[in-house]
């Protein structure tokens, strides 16, 4: 609820006290997910009994044709309703009780990071309609051992979960879109503003666009916003054909962000006005589109906020809030200078993101040179952090920049 001047009400102590106990009650659910955990390893026993059971009458010559259709139908349905099973555990438990920390993961589900109750609805849904439809199946197979009345109902209650889950899933298409757009509107008020056209390329690098899900669908627009980005650029945009080299195969490998789940960094080094923040930017929207959280700002503004974080006496906390995101960019390393202390921050960001999350990383001057930028001795260990596990793009030709406005002035 909301007061008369906009502002949220701040509820009293004891209501605000119930509400946190009653939040903290869905750890009641936590041994029910356990209890499922179990009931995984009881299927996992009934497979390899019942393969067991089919190899043995296949050697002996006691398997007919239909014992092996139905044996295997048997087979199928107990691995269907195993998965069914990880589906209840993984994203029940991440639904109703505690987010499970897999960002990064490599094998982390796709479907685990927009996971709600609507998306694990469809999804249990549509996993019964295919556990029913192998029942139904090994009901046909073995038609002779059959009743038509058990044929019938077996067909009624199978249309009946389709017509269910068909119902389900269209329901819940309009409400994951209200939430969506309700998430975008938080503490704006409005809808986005509308995109500038971006600048046209005259030769676009080889990176197959990757259409993003609408924004009213993924909440991307809400993690763009939220990265702080200069400018909005897209890597399709990008104007391949002004530096006069850089690694074109490595900027398309980076396009395909597996870096990010790797956890591994991007450092693009070359002059000003070649084009190292585009390609930043550019990245870190497409992870932003691809489901990841990004923060955006310059190497002065993240010293800036460092440094305030360690004067209030919790850089511990601010560096282990930033886990949360699983890209950083740092922007314009080497434009200014920084002292012995603001080295050291940076060195902290450096070696606690270091195998633990990703890092972009603009600069004006090699790896080699970072001496001449940051004051003390950290430099160099916080080189050989960075670069452990990270693509490096040079850049080299004239500021685009400065080419334009010649351009524009000889006109």
């Amino acid at each position: 609820m909301q007061a008369s001047t906009g502002s949220p009400a701040s509820p009293s102590p004891p209501t605000a006290t119930l509400g946190y106990a009653l939040f903290a009650t869905r750890w009641l659910q936590a041994p029910l997910y356990f209890g499922l955990v179990a009931v995984q390893g009881v299927y996992v026993y009934k497979f390899f009994y019942e393969l067991w059971n089919l190899i043995v009458r296949c050697m002996t010559g006691r398997a007919t044709e239909t014992y092996v259709m139905l044996a295997v139908l048997k087979l199928v349905d107990v691995v269907m309703i195993a998965n069914l099973l990880i589906m209840v555990i993984v994203g029940g438990y991440e639904t109703f009780v505690s987010r499970i920390g897999l960002q990064g993961h490599r094998d982390q589900p796709e479907w685990l990071s927009h996971v709600n109750p609507n998306v694990l609805k469809v999804k249990l849904a549509t996993a019964i309609v295919g556990i029913s439809s192998v029942h139904l199946l090994q009901m046909f197979v073995d038609v002779q051992h059959t009743s038509r009345h058990s044929l019938l109902w077996g067909t009624v209650i199978h249309m009946a979960f389709i017509v269910s889950a068909a119902i389900l899933a269209y329901m819940s298409g309009p409400m994951v879109a209200r939430a969506e757009q309700a998430a975008h509107r938080d503490g704006h008020g409005h809808r986005p503003d509308p995109e500038p056209p971006a600048a046209p390329a005259r030769q676009r690098l080889p990176i197959p666009a990757q259409a993003p899900p609408p924004a009213e669908e993924t909440g991307a627009e809400a993690r763009i916003r939220a990265a702080g980005f200069p400018a909005r650029k897209e890597l399709e945009d990008f104007d391949a054909g002004h530096p006069r080299d850089f690694d074109r195969e490595t900027v398309a490998r980076l396009g395909k962000l597996d870096f990010v789940a790797a956890r591994r960094n991007a450092v693009f080094v070359g002059p000003p006005g070649t084009g190292k923040t585009h390609l930043a930017v550019a990245l870190g929207v497409r992870a932003c589109q691809a489901g990841h959280r990004v923060l955006f700002a310059t190497a002065a503004e993240w010293a800036g906020r460092l440094g305030r974080a360690r004067a209030a006496g919790r850089l511990a906390e601010e560096l282990a809030a930033l886990d949360d995101c699983p890209l950083l960019i740092v922007d314009e390393v080497g434009y200014v200078p920084f002292d012995a202390d603001a080295s050291r921050l940076f060195f902290q960001l450096v070696a606690h993101r270091y195998e633990r999350g990703s890092l972009i990383v603009t600069t004006d001057r090699p790896l080699g040179r970072w001496d001449e930028v940051f004051g003390g001795p950290s430099a160099a260990a916080m080189v050989d952090r960075l670069a452990h596990h990270a693509e490096i793009v040079r850049l080299e030709g004239d500021s685009y920049r400065t080419r334009r406005a010649t351009a524009a002035w000889a006109d």
